[in-house]
């Protein structure tokens, strides 16, 4: 079975939210047109306690996207985003949710952060999507959303190291960009493990 999954199309991520991704509304109008060609539709939503360790404020002297060690792991520093329960975590409007068969949370524990859809970025906890989708027969995945560079590729090699079928819809996806050439680094990353590019 094939499976869309949308990553992060949240109002923290369109283009006036406090994390905004250029573009990244850009997405919305592709993926509802994609939406009903497929079996099961699947979404993720970063989901952050207000002192989630990726936020540069919870770090009195540290700058937005300056790096640090989190969980012993290196951690860009982020605005506030995708705070549970507010506004800037819902999805964004215009994106046709009654489409949407399951939404998976991420970056909950406030210890590490969780750019993927699947694992954190340590690898030490699941978010249980790629167990629930194998058993719903999942086997191919096809992915749009935001951003290109970070959640949409490390849930991409998570979900390939996983043995699924993957495949990026370029057109609907959307980068940061915090360095120049960090998306086509990203898509080139994808490619190298396995990726196929629509």
């Amino acid at each position: 079975m094939k499976a869309h999954l949308l990553i992060d199309i949240q109002n923290d991520f369109m283009p006036s939210g406090s994390l905004a991704v250029p573009g990244g509304d850009e997405v919305i109008p592709i993926v509802n047109e994609l939406m009903p060609k497929y079996d099961l539709v699947v979404a993720t939503q970063d989901w952050h306690p207000e002192n989630h360790g990726s936020f540069a404020a919870n770090h009195p002297g540290k700058s937005i996207f300056e790096q640090i060690l989190l969980a012993g792991l290196p951690q860009t520093l982020w605005p506030v985003h995708c705070v549970q329960n507010t506004g800037g975590a819902l999805f964004a409007p215009g994106l046709d949710t009654r489409l949407i068969d399951r939404v998976f949370t991420k970056g909950m524990n406030p210890q590490i952060d969780s750019y993927s859809g699947l694992y954190d970025n340590g690898h030490s906890a699941s978010t249980g999507m790629g167990e629930w989708l194998k058993s719903q027969a999942v086997t191919e995945l096809q992915v749009a959303g935001v951003a290109t560079d970070y959640c949409v590729k490390f849930t991409v090699l998570d979900a390939l190291g996983e043995g699924f079928d993957v495949s990026l819809i370029t057109t609907a996806c959307r980068g940061v960009n915090l360095q120049a050439g960090d998306v086509d680094r990203a898509l080139e990353e994808m490619q190298a493990a396995g990726c196929k590019v629509m």
